[in-house]
């Protein structure tokens, strides 16, 4: 039993290191893209040692693939937290969609938000792992669009979820100003104007 014990243990300090070094590489990622997600720096971040880094994956890419996968996950439970908390407001789930994920707070921090936005145009020039990897994260960002708008054609999901990613780019290429504000804030009025609708409430 001390034993079993033991290897327990030592198993529970391996994934614990694991997450650590996959939480760094997802902020690392959204921050600086896949080119800017250096070993030696993810885990420096993470409090450890470079050489440390092949006990725990067999190549940067599956480092990338795993932090895509992690920054992804952590976007869409953002994303339903907001939800819960705007469904005592009368806000429909695309609303609360639209208004998450064009929020003012994602101009003044790149590591915050979807990784699709953040990762975008360097998506197709990766390798096929990572690029599959980036392939699912856009289909699931079009399968929680298409969620809060059951009733329209799903083609519809993937041009509001076009339009949520290029407003959010081109509001960070203008910066965290006025100017970058206003962009969203058309944005989200634009795309409430045309889709919003009571049927898509959050119960």
């Amino acid at each position: 039993m001390k034993l079993e014990s033991m290897s327990r243990t030592a198993n529970s300090r391996k994934e614990d290191t694991h997450e650590r070094i996959v939480g760094a590489a997802a902020r690392a990622i959204c921050r600086q893209g896949y080119g800017g997600v250096g070993v030696a720096d993810v885990m420096k971040e993470a409090g450890l040692t470079h050489g440390g880094f092949y006990a725990h994956f067999d190549s940067r890419d599956a480092l990338l693939v795993e932090a895509l996968e992690r920054a992804g996950r952590e976007s869409f439970e953002a994303l339903t937290r907001a939800a819960q908390r705007n469904a005592g407001k009368g806000l429909s789930a695309f609303a609360s969609l639209v208004e998450s994920y064009l929020a003012d707070r994602h101009l003044a921090s790149l590591d915050t938000g979807c990784p699709v936005a953040a990762l975008g145009c360097d998506m197709p020039r990766q390798s096929p792992p990572v690029r599959e990897a980036s392939v699912l994260r856009v289909r699931r960002l079009i399968a929680v669009v298409r969620a809060t708008l059951p009733d329209a054609p799903a083609t519809t999901a993937s041009v509001v979820a076009s339009t949520l990613v290029g407003s959010l780019q081109l509001a960070r290429a203008l910066g965290n100003n006025a100017e970058g504000r206003e962009l969203l804030a058309a944005a989200r009025r634009a795309l409430m104007q045309q889709y919003d609708h009571p049927a898509t409430a959050v119960h």
